[in-house]
Parts: C-alpha cells; structure tokens; sequence
C-alpha cells in the first residue's frame, strides 16, 4: 500500500524543487496528481475483477513493479510532459492496490481481527507519506531530487520479490473451491450501500488530495518554511495517519462503523480550517497536518472496512475496486481546482474549497448512516 501511492506523496514533498528544477506550475503540480489517479479511476473496476481472477500474490508483485517503472521514469523526467506521462503509468498499481490487499486479508486473516489488520494495512500509505516527507527528502536535500525517487524505485521491486516468495497463493475466483461471485452480480457500476461510499469517498477523495499536493508548498511559499521543514508537514500527516487508521479502523465494529466516515469528515472540516488559520498563525500548519491524519485520511480507512463487512463471496476485489474508483476520482478533480487557486496565491480560498469538500462527505456519510439506521429497524419488524 506505501509503494501504491508513494508517487503521490513524493511528488507533493518535492514540489517545491519539482516548480523551481523543472519548470513546474503550481497547476501542472495539481494535474499531476489529476491524470495518476484519473488513471486509476477509470482502471479500478476492470482492476478489481482482475484481482479476483489471478488472485492477490500475483496483483500485488505486479503492483509492486509497475510502481518501481513509474517512479523510475518520474526519476527520468527531463520536463512536464514525460513527468505526465510516467505519472499516469503510476495509475496502473493504485487501480490494483485495495482490491488485491483487501482480498488477501479476507483469504488468511480471521473475521474477529480484519478490521484492526485493515487498519494496518491502510495505514501502509501514510507510511508512504512518512517516508516521502522525511528520509526520501532528506536524501533529496543529500544526492538530489532524482536519486530521491529512484531509490524508492529500487526499493519497490525488491519488495515485489519478497511478494512473490513470502505471500500465501490465495485461490483465484476461477479456480475450483474458490468462492465465486453470485450470478449477474458482475458490475462496473457500484450500486447500494457501494454507491454511497463511492460518493462519499469522491468528496473526501477532492479534499486529501489537495492537502497531499499542496501542503508542502503552502508551508514553503506562503509561510516560508525551509524546503526540509515543508517536506516534514507531510511525514507529520503520515505519521498521524497511521494512527489514526489503526485506531479506528480497530473501532469500526459493524453496530458503529456505518456513522464513522460521516464524524470523521466532520473533523477533517476542523482540519481544513486550520490550514485556513495557519497563515495567521503559522505554527497552527503543524496542528492542521496532524488533524488531517486522525481525521480525513482515517475516514478512507474505515470506508475500506466497511466493504468488507459488505463485500458478497468471490467479489472482494471488484467492491474494493468500485469504492475505491470513486475516491480516486476525488483525487483527480481535487488538485486542478485548488492548483487555480494557488497560481493566484489564494491559498486561503484553497482551503476553503477543501472544508467545502470534506463537509460534503459528511453529509454524504451521515445521510447513509441514517438511512442505514431506518432499513435495519424496519427489517427488524418484519
């Protein structure tokens, strides 16, 4: 999960010496993020029903080696464009990163513990962050930007070799004994208690993704933080994250899960309007970045929890894929909107933007919750 996204986080940390090396606008920084994960968006429901075809040992390396090719190629980038282009490559392993890791813990972790073990794994991508924020930019501030993301590349496919050789072989969909997914419930369309957690991740998708691009850059050109001190906003998050995903990812029992994202969106609005707070008062960026760990990114977790508290036999991967689509979609549409701002400077708007996102998942979740509530009383009189 921490190599799947460490484009994300590597790119947002370096982005301050990404616009001054290589010519790039606060905008293209955004579309960046925009085309990786527009990619992943639109490859996550065939990505998922592939995972549930070959099986998740076999996802998972091949995840691990398309994220070394991308950050190899990012590492490359002599400009904008083939920096584009190595980043919509990089799309290919968020696409099969949550289908295939949720369907490994549902083939070898027993029910009473998935939540907390999802937890874990989740928190697998602020660990990305952590380490795009402080050990990979330190060794950017060392041997530069470009040796920064190719050791990350080395490191991904030595991890897809440890894949291959410690990962249990889980039994593909097709294979015999394997659970298989019931008749016409192939879909490319997230339906139910799927559709509302694929709105919900959209919008809460809009407002992480802003933060992650640009949280580094509003600590060094608005509030003039040192490059490292920039960088070491999103190791903060990161680490607050992992927290926070463990955390409540551990609490999100079936009886209360349905009303987690919803509350936890409602923290993330605190959030947001800390970083509105901090060009005030600058130390409040610190406050607003733990915030946004505990609060934003462990809603995603939690959301990941409940599909599979929901996921039908034999299609783990494709609902994974489903929700998951959505919030990738939020991570594509996110940064462009806020990159205007930035251009101009309006950083505070920007963050207004993104309380606006993050209230509208809030909504979104506790809308669901309730109507959760009502169908669960009126089955019980039945």
């Amino acid at each position: 999960m921490a190599f799947s996204m460490l484009q994300l986080f590597l790119l947002g940390a370096l982005g301050p010496r990404l616009v001054d090396e290589l010519d790039v606008s606060p905008t293209t920084l955004g579309l960046t993020t925009t085309i990786g994960f527009g990619t992943a968006a639109v490859l996550s429901p065939v990505g998922g029903r592939i995972v549930d075809r070959v099986g998740p040992r076999r996802a998972l390396a091949a995840l691990l080696l398309l994220s070394a090719a991308a950050l190899a190629l990012i590492g490359a980038a002599p400009g904008a464009g083939f920096l584009l282009a190595a980043v919509a490559l990089g799309g290919l392993p968020q696409a099969l990163a949550n289908p295939a890791t949720n369907k490994a813990i549902l083939a070898s972790v027993e029910p009473a513990r998935r939540g907390a073990v999802t937890g874990m794994k989740q928190s697998g991508v602020q660990l990305g962050a952590f380490a795009a924020g402080l050990p990979l930019a330190a060794l950017a501030g060392w041997l530069g930007w470009r040796a920064a993301v190719w050791t990350a590349a080395g490191a991904a496919v030595v991890t897809a070799v440890w894949a291959l050789r410690a990962l249990p072989g889980a039994a593909p969909s097709g294979a015999a004994g394997a659970p298989r997914p019931p008749a016409g419930a192939v879909s490319l369309l997230p339906r139910g208690a799927l559709a509302w957690l694929a709105a919900f991740s959209l919008l809460l998708g809009c407002g992480i993704a802003s933060v992650n691009t640009y949280l580094a850059l509003y600590g060094a050109h608005r509030l003039d933080l040192p490059s490292g001190a920039a960088g070491a906003l999103v190791a903060v998050l990161g680490v607050a994250g992992i927290a926070g995903r463990v955390a409540w990812s551990r609490a999100a029992t079936p009886g209360r899960a349905p009303w987690l994202p919803g509350w936890l969106a409602a923290g993330a609005v605190g959030a947001a309007l800390l970083l509105v707070a901090a060009a005030a008062v600058e130390p409040l960026v610190w406050l607003a970045a733990v915030a946004v760990g505990v609060f934003a990114v462990s809603a995603n977790a939690v959301s990941m929890v409940l599909v599979m508290q929901r996921a039908a036999p034999g299609r783990a991967g494709q609902d994974s894929a489903l929700v998951s689509a959505g919030f990738f979609a939020g991570f594509a549409l996110g940064p462009p909107l806020f990159g205007v701002l930035a251009d101009a400077d309006r950083y505070g708007w920007g963050w207004a933007l993104v309380a606006a996102e993050f209230a509208g998942a809030c909504a979104v979740g506790l809308t669901w919750a309730v109507r959760e509530r009502g169908a669960r009383r009126r089955a019980g009189e039945a």
